[in-house]
Order: structure tokens, then C-alpha cells, then sequence
């Protein structure tokens, strides 16, 4: 297993992506707001022969992810794997001059403020240890011009930047900083169709 004896942490859930670490062997670390969803993933995990365990934590909070990132330090021996998959709240589906600035600016915040939050905590930690690894998830608007996607294209290519700058400094010390670009995922099309449909006054 390519991830035994590591350690990753991952912010709002990401199922599909706590269960992919597990499988590879990883204690994984579930941080979000809502502890029953986080529960519903822990349980898939354990059940299928991994070790998750769960934390409530707000990613928009300085402390909170502090507290938690030096907790899971202390229980596990260290941090290996941060991931970052907190959710943007974007609205998607309705042209940028139609949206107002809240809806345009508020993934924009969301998506640096946790990603800074998170990578910021963790990576004293790593530099530490000599070792580790800070993800990020952006999309292809990130990149091209894409239609009615609001706010969520500048996020993501506000991410793409921020990576590239936390992989310049923490390099050299031994951690490094990796942002996938999706091309979507099964388990966000819900999401995105009622982001579209929201956008649209419609229902899904």
C-alpha cells in the first residue's frame, strides 16, 4: 500500500477521497463542520478495514484548524497528507454581469481564506519533519474561459497561484505542494446541478 504508516488529514469530507487514502493504507483525519456526514464516510472506512476518525472543525477559523492540525500532530506523531476539499458555496448558472458582488466574491473567499488557513497550519509541522504533503483541488475554468461558472473559475485559479507560491517557499524544506486539476468528479454532479439550478431559480 503506497500510503502505510502516513498520516492525511482532509478538510469537508471528500467520500471519495478519504476512501482512496484509506485503501492505500493512510489514517485518515476527516475536519469539517458537519460531523454526521464526516461519521457516514469514518464508518465506510472502518467497515472496509482503514481507521478514520472524525473532528468537527471550521476551516474559515484560524484557531480552530490550529488546534486541530496540532492534535492530530500529537496523536498520530506527525503530519504527512493535508487535503483540502472544502466546498466553495459558489453560484453557478447565471452570467457574471446578472450576479451580484456577494455571489461572485464569496467562493473567491471561501476557497483562499481555508486554503491559506490549512496549508499555513500544517506545513510548521511538516517543515519539522523534513516531509509532507499540502493538496489542493481546482477545475479546468481555472485555465479556460468557461461560461457561468461565477466566481468558481477565479477561485480556482486564485488556488492554482497560491500553490504554486507555497511550493517556491516550502520546497526548499522538504514539503512539497500539489494541486490537481479535476475534470469533475461523480460524486460533485450533484452539487453542481444544483449550483446551476440555483443560478436559474430552477429546481433539480
Amino acid at each position: 500500500m503506497l500510503l502505510k504508516n502516513k498520516n492525511a488529514v482532509i478538510y469537508g469530507g471528500g467520500g471519495a477521497i478519504a476512501r482512496a487514502f484509506a485503501r492505500e493504507g493512510a489514517r485518515v483525519f476527516l475536519a469539517g463542520r458537519t460531523l454526521a456526514k464526516l461519521d457516514g464516510v469514518a464508518k465506510d472506512i472502518s467497515a472496509a478495514g482503514g481507521v478514520a476518525e472524525t473532528a468537527q472543525v471550521d476551516a474559515l477559523d484560524e484557531q480552530s484548524v490550529e488546534k486541530h492540525i496540532a492534535e492530530v500532530a500529537k496523536k498520530a506523531g506527525g503530519n504527512d497528507v493535508s487535503f483540502n476539499a472544502i466546498g466553495m458555496e459558489d453560484v453557478q448558472g447565471t452570467p457574471l454581469t446578472e450576479m451580484s458582488l456577494e455571489e461572485f466574491t464569496r467562493p473567491i473567499a471561501i476557497a483562499t481564506r481555508t486554503q491559506f488557513l490549512t496549508a499555513k497550519a500544517v506545513a510548521p509541522h511538516m517543515i519539522k519533519k523534513g516531509s509532507g504533503v499540502i493538496m489542493m483541488i481546482t477545475a479546468t475554468p481555472s485555465r479556460i474561459g468557461w461560461p457561468l461558472v461565477g466566481g468558481f473559475g477565479t477561485a480556482c485559479a486564485a488556488l492554482e497561484s497560491l500553490s504554486r507560491q507555497l511550493a517556491a517557499e516550502l520546497g526548499p524544506q522538504g514539503v512539497r505542494v500539489v494541486c490537481l486539476r479535476s475534470a469533475g468528479s461523480p460524486e460533485s454532479i450533484p452539487d453542481t446541478l444544483d449550483a446551476f439550478a440555483a443560478g436559474k431559480g430552477a429546481d433539480t
